[in-house]
């Protein structure tokens, strides 16, 4: 192909494939026919719009194989009932009066040591509900604690999100968790704070909210024990520290013992199950796992795509150009790309992977640190993402037993949160 594509044609097939997502379109074809649309529009043949469709999504390769690997983690964590037992031990400990604090670090923790934000919160939310109940708390209130803290957690797990940020910019998963610990505990303290102010200002939640399925769990004894359940999640987090701690101690065997997460989250998650004595499980529990990261690793390639086709353009040089002109600090633009993508895609991780695909490079082009681009992106991705056409909206509402209208009233607040945790990030590695 002779020069390169022309920077509208990029943004043509970009904003196709976001109209076609938000038409309820699958994530993957509206990214790859974005690709192919915006490819052709811009001068290139059929034979070269192939090359830069498949060069795109080889470059994510690298991201799939991780977030396969997070699948093993995600599925024992879920399936063996550990997460469960580890959300009920922290409500349970701290008791009726920080129940709100309880229930929001119970999420935060779930979704922390590697579980889907959704599945966080539906594990949650049935114990949320039973202490609601008692304590007369609304429904808007617990769904902002539990969200709240599913969204501190998200951005020190690793989970996909996490995994496509550290990865986009080529730096290490533990140094994206690491940069983003303080953001998170600020983003709980955020979610803390609006949920016990709107506790009594909305619907009261009751034990009729939840179904008869949730009722049968809670009644279930059949969970591990809290020691065994523990041993996945903090094999992976000891793992995972080995590098940043060589790094920071300078004990020179540590800092070179770079131990990839592709090696890292498996390995603690078969460790975990048979801690657990659930051995005999393992190609359940794996492929249940598996299951869970189609659909991420799916959208993944179809990012790549669209990432191929902005990299061929001269996009990323015409908003190199516009940030200098309009004066605007392009460090910004990762925190701003996350909470744009996100919030079009009504997706923390497809926010993520999209951001990171198509303006990587241009971030950091701007000398923005790629440690500081992970975190600042990660966390903006927050910010927006929780909205109806996407399932995260739906799967919470119904954890709560919500309409859509009380659904809508808790989005402002989950903003909330994620602003905090951008805000936070952003000054701590890019300003300071």
């Amino acid at each position: 192909m002779d020069g390169t594509l022309h920077w509208w044609a990029a943004l043509m097939g970009l904003a196709l494939a976001i109209v076609l997502i938000l038409r309820k379109l699958n994530a993957t074809y509206a990214l790859l026919l974005g690709a192919i649309v915006g490819c052709l529009l811009g001068g290139a043949s059929f034979a070269d719009t192939v090359n830069i469709v498949v060069s795109g999504s080889q470059s994510v390769m690298g991201t799939v194989l991780r977030v396969l690997a997070a699948g093993v983690l995600a599925g024992v964590m879920m399936e063996s009932g550990a997460a469960e037992r580890i959300s009920r031990a922290i409500v349970n400990t701290m008791g009726d009066k920080l129940a709100i604090f309880a229930l929001a670090f119970a999420t935060m923790i779930i979704c922390a040591i590697g579980v889907f934000i959704p599945v966080a919160v539906l594990i949650v939310a049935p114990i949320a509900i039973e202490v609601g109940s008692k304590l007369h708390i609304s429904k808007l209130a617990l769904l902002v604690a539990l969200s709240g803290g599913g969204k501190a957690g998200n951005i020190i797990s690793p989970n996909p999100n996490a995994i496509a940020a550290a990865s986009g910019f080529h730096v290490d998963l533990a140094d994206v968790m690491v940069g983003s610990f303080v953001p998170a505990l600020c983003g709980l303290a955020m979610a803390v704070l609006l949920a016990s102010i709107m506790q009594h200002r909305s619907t009261p939640v009751s034990l009729k909210d939840l179904d008869a399925q949730e009722k049968a769990e809670l009644a279930a004894s059949d969970l591990p024990s809290l020691h065994s359940a523990l041993v996945a999640p903090v094999t992976a987090v000891v793992l995972l520290m080995l590098g940043p701690i060589g790094s920071m101690t300078h004990v020179a065997w540590l800092e070179h013992l770079q131990i990839d997460a592709l090696y890292i989250l498996p390995f603690a998650a078969i460790v975990g199950l048979l801690a657990m004595r659930k051995g005999s499980h393992v190609l359940e529990y794996t492929k249940s796992g598996l299951g869970r990261m189609v659909d991420v690793v799916m959208i993944l390639i179809g990012a790549g795509t669209i990432g191929g086709l902005i990299s061929a353009s001269d996009l990323p040089q015409r908003i190199v150009d516009l940030i200098n002109m309009m004066g605007v600090p392009g460090s910004l633009l990762a925190p701003i790309s996350g909470i744009l993508m996100a919030a079009a895609t009504a997706s923390t991780s497809t926010g993520v992977i999209l951001a990171a695909g198509s303006f990587g490079d241009t971030i950091l082009s701007f000398g923005t640190a790629p440690a500081a681009a992970a975190i600042t992106m990660q966390a903006g991705a927050t910010v927006i993402d929780a909205l109806p056409q996407g399932n995260y909206f739906h799967v919470t509402a119904k954890s709560m037993n919500m309409t859509i209208g009380e659904r809508m009233k808790v989005v402002p607040f989950e903003a909330a949160v994620g602003l905090t945790m951008t805000v936070v990030a952003t000054l701590l590695t890019i300003v300071w």
